[in-house]
């Protein structure tokens, strides 16, 4: 009985040890597909010739039923390891124009001063006006914050951001962005691998929204919080925080642990520590039930009532250029 247990035992091991490798071992050829330096070509051959190392260690392990092979990966894996926490974040590459800026701000009591805030004319993904402007709020005016989600593919993922209205009628959109470099294009599996900084985006409902359902032809929606003032301030100057860190120490974008709703997320649970985790969370199309189910939203009508009132998208695509964008996506509301 005992050498049954003991056959057991071992095969276990090595069962658990095979998928260590393995997981690892993919997890290595593509951090240096997406982040050794080089082209695409010197890239593609280093990630193929880790995975052929990998594999070659473990037939050897199995063929000779040694350990040595796995504790010579395991060194080999260290060094990899060590490589990876030497690449750091940066502020100073050649990026696209609409994250070209983060946005900071200052706060002198209810005053704060927001510098770059971006109201770019889009006419195209490719023809655009570009401004960046010094606006400044008053906290004591805050009125309303909404969730605003815009959906581009599956309808499990989203792009969260919040909107802050003031009682004279202005707002400013926050959104958490990748940083792209100019001519790069968004991979949520680079986003895993150090490929984006991260990004946080002060604008004009105008330019964030609008080229979302106008030029690009998103899905959007728009959810009034229930949240009273202070906790609308306090999220205000969260985001300010945020970006005003940003700026002095750069991040990189990850697309579990540091995205547009993870971080939001953060925010919120210093203002409101009992806000559960949940999985929505990360499968940001369904963040509308996970805000009904915790009462951040209106709460007197079914979920499915609250997506088709907040549905923006036709009211988005019938405005002009020089249209009152934040009061038509609002008419009839």
């Amino acid at each position: 009985m005992a050498k049954k247990h003991g056959v057991i035992g071992r095969a276990a091991l090595i069962a658990a040890a095979s998928l260590v490798t393995f997981a690892s071992g993919a997890w290595g050829a593509m951090a240096l597909w997406y982040q050794l330096p080089g082209n695409a070509a010197v890239r593609t051959l280093g990630g193929m010739l880790w995975a052929l190392a990998v594999i070659a260690l473990a037939a050897i392990a199995i063929a000779r039923r040694s350990w040595l092979p796995l504790g010579a990966y395991a060194a080999m894996y260290a060094l990899l390891l060590w490589w990876w926490a030497g690449i750091a974040p940066s502020a100073t590459r050649t990026w696209a124009d609409d994250v070209a800026r983060q946005f900071t701000g200052t706060v002198d009591g209810s005053e704060v001063t927001l510098h770059d805030v971006r109201d770019f004319d889009w006419r195209s993904d490719d023809d655009y006006g570009t401004r960046w402007e010094t606006r400044r709020y008053d906290l004591d005016r805050l009125a309303s914050a909404d969730a605003v989600l815009s959906y581009w593919g599956s309808r499990a993922i989203a792009h969260a951001m919040v909107s802050f209205g003031f009682d004279d009628g202005r707002r400013v959109v926050f959104s958490v962005e990748i940083r792209r470099e100019r001519g790069e294009q968004y991979s949520p599996i680079g986003g895993f691998f150090k490929q984006f900084e991260a990004v946080l985006v002060a604008a004009d409902e105008r330019d964030i929204i609008r080229v979302r359902t106008n030029v690009r032809g998103e899905d959007d929606y728009l959810y009034p919080l229930r949240m009273d003032k202070a906790a609308m301030r306090a999220l205000f100057l969260s985001y300010v925080r945020a970006a005003n860190e940003l700026a002095t120490t750069p991040k990189f974008y990850n697309t579990i642990t540091s995205n547009c709703t993870t971080i939001v997320y953060r925010m919120a649970r210093q203002i409101e520590p009992g806000l559960p985790w949940d999985i929505r969370l990360l499968l940001t199309g369904y963040l509308p039930d996970y805000l009904h189910e915790v009462g951040a939203v209106d709460r007197s009508v079914p979920v499915d009532e609250l997506r088709r009132r907040g549905r923006i998208t036709e009211r988005a695509r019938r405005t002009a250029a020089g249209d009152d964008f934040s009061r038509a996506i609002r008419a009839d509301r």
